[in-house]
């Protein structure tokens, strides 16, 4: 059984390397359980990959993961029954239609099917996405897509909902919708991690922030303590480096 007094989400000195590079080193991190939680860093920082190795995509070359006090790699079934996981780049089943793609998941998780039929409808609504219930997802569009990738990560009521670029390719609306089926999801006992690279967005949605860069945590805890007395943006610029003040090439410049 989980723990309820553990955090969410519990990452222990994870290590992964990719031949001679090492894209995440000795990551630790500690995810409180009702938080709404940041994940941000420059590209190539081991996000992804770090979010891989959390969620059991990806096994780590050492380090652990404990998901609600459950060891994801020594009890994955229960550990990933815990989690939603909308993970950036993984390939849907998208011959199936936004409907069926969506029951299969909740299928998958063991619902049953009158239960799953119901919650399907209600994520469909959610998202605006009854018009396209009935299309298949190859022919949805990239913020559809991102959607009812979405929709299969909540199917099942998961406790942790793990969100890698939830946003990218979404139109304002929608964007505005899922931030607040979030938020709701957040006061209602779960727990969010996202990660982005709008750090405006990650300001105003989330209470804690974790920047990652070179495959390692440079500062985690809650917004207000990452950020201090700037905004977040500044704060991360100043961490990670690499600004650059030119004005671009002469042959750009305009007289």
């Amino acid at each position: 059984m989980s723990d309820p007094s553990a955090p969410a989400l519990q990452l222990t000195g994870l290590r992964k390397h990719f031949g001679d590079k090492i894209a995440v080193n000795d990551l630790s991190l500690t995810v409180p359980t009702g938080s709404f939680y940041g994940l941000v860093g420059p590209n190539g920082a081991g996000k992804t990959t770090t979010l891989s190795m959390a969620t059991g995509l990806l096994r780590p070359d050492a380090g652990q993961s404990l998901v609600h006090g459950i060891d994801l790699w020594r009890e994955p079934l229960k550990a990933k029954a815990q989690i939603g996981n909308l993970s950036d780049g993984v390939k849907l089943f998208d011959r199936l239609t936004g409907e069926q793609l969506v029951t299969y998941n909740g299928l998958l998780f063991g619902l049953e099917r009158a239960e799953v039929a119901e919650r399907v409808a209600d994520l469909l609504k959610l998202l605006d996405l009854e018009q396209a219930a009935g299309t298949l997802v190859v022919d949805y569009s990239a913020g559809m897509t991102k959607k009812i990738a979405l929709a299969c990560a909540l199917v099942h009521a998961p406790r942790l909902l793990v969100l890698d670029e939830p946003f990218e390719s979404v139109d304002p609306v929608s964007a505005a919708n899922i931030r607040d089926i979030l938020t709701g999801y957040v006061q209602n006992g779960g727990t969010v991690i996202v990660s982005s690279h709008v750090m405006d967005l990650v300001q105003r949605m989330c209470d804690h922030v974790a920047v990652v860069a070179h495959g390692t945590v440079l500062v985690a805890g809650t917004v207000d303590e990452v950020r201090g007395d700037s905004t977040l943006e500044d704060r991360f610029v100043e961490l990670v480096g690499g600004r650059t003040h030119a004005e671009g090439p002469e042959w750009l410049r305009r007289s």
